[in-house]
């Protein structure tokens, strides 16, 4: 998989994720390991960093389940429109975590 695709599998994961919802960047990253053969939560972060604005990029977090670094109100704001349970200032991933099937 070349490094564009990789970007898009991202994406398109980021995509399929349902409202309510979250996904961790590890957790992506282990999701598309098998078919890319790169497995880096860091490697996630940076492609949604660069290209996420597209997609629903207020349901990724971190493992911890702390909000995207510098629009932590703005994903609070869309997480809790869409019933996304918190812990606080993070996300109850307990509740709230998914993965693809």
């Amino acid at each position: 998989m070349t490094p564009q695709e990789y970007v898009e599998e991202v994406l398109s994961l980021v995509e399929s994720i349902p409202e309510g919802r979250v996904m961790t960047y590890g957790a992506i990253a282990d999701s598309l390991a098998d078919r890319s053969g790169r497995n880096s939560a860091r490697q996630v972060g940076t492609i949604m960093a660069r290209h996420g604005g597209g997609v629903p990029w207020h349901r990724v977090v971190n493992s911890s389940g702390r909000m995207p670094p510098g629009h932590e109100q703005e994903a609070r704001q869309r997480l809790l429109s869409e019933g996304v349970p918190l812990k606080g200032e993070r996300v109850d991933l307990a509740r709230a975590g998914w993965m693809p099937r």
